[in-house]
């Protein structure tokens, strides 16, 4: 392992622990030596980070740190193309373009016998099938915002309802795109599947109290509920 990976590595063993921790702890996690330990230690705080203690008390990292240049490991790198890929194929164009710009942002600073791993295509994303015309932009432009959706809604017996709904959470599961929701019509969170959503538009009205705040909420309702009427039936 160069020395720069080794050094990315304590740091980000260090972000993981909350509290101080051991250097023999962190020799143990980075699989080097104790002595490598204090000289690196010694090294990221001549470069400005702020670590607390001292060997045989234990170290803390103080947040707000980035060590330049930006480093990755191949594995790392091969993650983010990968997850690049998912978000290019599974996602709105906006994300999209966001992903790709984001890889191009990383292979521009990364070494170049790095950018290798970030080309190999070892790893490969289908495209999705198509399901159903759904612009995931205005779902979390709305949650971003805190603004309320009205959806058209085909339930099970082929009705079409329309709901004015709360959106929380933007979810893919078992290959479905799901929004978990507060519904104004049912006074409850409810899981709205995309696919059978045939109109959705965004409205002005702000939903009230903080997203974040009603997401744990719903999942609480979630797992501490015996009813299994989650979804929009």
């Amino acid at each position: 392992m160069s020395r720069s990976h080794r050094l990315n590595e304590l740091m980000q063993v260090l972000r993981r622990h909350r509290g101080s921790v051991s250097g023999a702890m962190l020799a143990q996690e980075t699989n080097v030596s104790l002595r490598t330990i204090r000289r690196d230690i010694a090294t990221l705080q001549a470069m400005g980070a702020e670590i607390d203690g001292a060997a045989g008390v234990g170290y803390m990292l103080k947040p707000g740190f980035l060590l330049p240049p930006m480093t990755f490991n191949e594995d790392e790198l091969q993650a983010l193309v990968a997850g690049a890929q998912w978000v290019s194929q599974q996602t709105d164009q906006a994300l999209a373009l966001g992903a790709q710009n984001a890889l191009a942002k990383i292979g521009a600073v990364i070494p170049a016998d790095m950018k290798l791993f970030m080309e190999d295509d070892m790893l490969y994303v289908g495209e999705r099938p198509f399901v159903v015309d759904f612009d995931s932009g205005v779902v979390r432009y709305a949650m971003r915002e805190q603004k309320k959706l009205k959806v058209a809604y085909i339930n099970k017996t082929g009705d079409t309802l329309a709901y004015v709904i709360w959106p929380l959470i933007l979810g893919f599961v078992d290959s479905r795109w799901s929004i978990a929701a507060w519904c104004e019509l049912h006074q409850a969170f409810r899981i709205f599947l995309v696919d059978r959503i045939v109109e959705i538009s965004g409205l002005e009205d702000h939903y009230p109290g903080n997203r974040r705040h009603l997401s744990k909420e719903w999942r609480n309702s979630v797992c501490q509920s015996t009813d299994k009427n989650h979804y929009i039936e």
